[in-house]
């Protein structure tokens, strides 16, 4: 069982923020994502995507957001359950709430605060005849481990900034890579398109444009891709491992069944402290709904810098919250060892 301050559902932006907040005042973070790295949106779908309203920064992109962000909170050591969308909620003492995930890993902490952006995210899956039948025998819809394709032959699909991304990192991982695309532009950033396109043009790769999967074959395991081209012309590409990026669909999932206010799909919130209504659990960025609301990072920063005030309230009720500006104070992270809340 792990145990902590705050528990923190879903590990993009706003939630990795949120640990350095509740660290500032020495509370404990451990974070929960479906997905298998931090980042939420800005690492599964868009990471070279140029973010300009992040303070300080003209302009950054999103993964060097990401890798900022953690780079942030090391000092406050965040646990972290990764690829385990949080499953059930339930009270287990008076100030003490128990979320377990769907592969059974169980967390307590007195404090929830959902941060999960758009919700659960779900790969959006190509209308191949018998695809279900191949995953996790060669089909996979995220790339958690690139070594996995070590010295493999893969084929991608896709032409937004995922399937060029790892199109051009598998190039020096895999055996041989092929990238299949329906149209013959791309959607992803220009950067990307011109490396993509001098991996073809120098055989690293394998370039298909106006063409698309339709078929799927092999025993146990994936061995061959049918594309057809726009011409109508069908050829079976022998691989070993197809990987069809086409996106990520956000759904609440069962959070939606955690009685929270719902709002088309995001939690109700009172923008006082970002509260749900419910005792010691707060919503915080894309999740979260009230008047006026912009789903911003920065916004989210906000929200989660105010929830956490709450929190160490809601937790320490005969505390006093001294806060106090890090430009005087510091930051001072907490130790890898010790107590936490029970």
């Amino acid at each position: 069982m792990i145990q902590t301050d705050i528990l923190i559902i879903g590990a993009g932006p706003v939630g990795l923020f949120t640990v350095f907040e509740a660290g500032l005042l020495k509370l404990r973070c451990h974070l929960i994502d479906s997905l298998g790295q931090p980042g939420g949106q800005l690492t599964e779908i868009y990471p070279k995507k140029p973010i300009y309203d992040i303070p300080g920064y003209p302009t950054v992109l999103a993964s060097e957001l990401v890798d900022n962000l953690m780079e942030q909170i090391k000092p406050f050591n965040p646990g972290f359950t990764m690829g385990e969308p949080a499953k059930t909620i339930e009270k287990v003492g008076e100030k003490m709430y128990q979320v377990t995930t769907s592969k059974g890993t169980v967390h307590q902490a007195p404090v929830i605060m959902v941060a999960g952006g758009l919700g659960v995210f779900t790969p959006r899956k190509p209308p191949i005849p018998g695809i279900a039948d191949y995953e996790d025998k060669g089909v996979a819809y995220v790339i958690r481990d690139p070594e996995v394709y070590r010295d493999k032959t893969v084929l991608l699909a896709g032409g937004g900034d995922s399937a060029l991304d790892w199109t051009i990192f598998l190039a020096d991982v895999a055996k041989k890579v092929t990238l299949v695309h329906r149209r013959d532009s791309f959607r992803g950033a220009l950067d990307s398109v011109e490396k993509v396109m001098h991996l073809a043009e120098t055989g690293k790769i394998n370039l298909v444009t106006n063409a698309q999967a339709v078929g799927i074959s092999g025993d146990d395991h994936v061995e061959g891709i049918t594309v057809k081209h726009k011409t109508g012309e069908e050829e079976v590409i022998a691989v070993e491992e197809f990987i069809p990026l086409f996106g990520l669909a956000p759904k609440l999932g069962p959070i939606a069944e955690w009685g929270l206010q719902i709002n088309k799909n995001a939690i109700v919130v009172d923008t006082k402290d970002y509260s749900t209504g419910i005792p010691g659990i707060y919503a915080i960025g894309d999740i979260n709904h009230y008047e006026g609301k912009l789903k911003l990072i920065l916004c989210g920063f906000h929200e989660g810098t105010i929830a956490v005030q709450s929190a160490f309230s809601y937790i320490y009720p005969d505390k006093k919250l001294n806060f106090k500006y890090t430009t005087v104070n510091g930051v001072q992270g907490l130790p890898k060892e010790g107590a936490v809340l029970a």
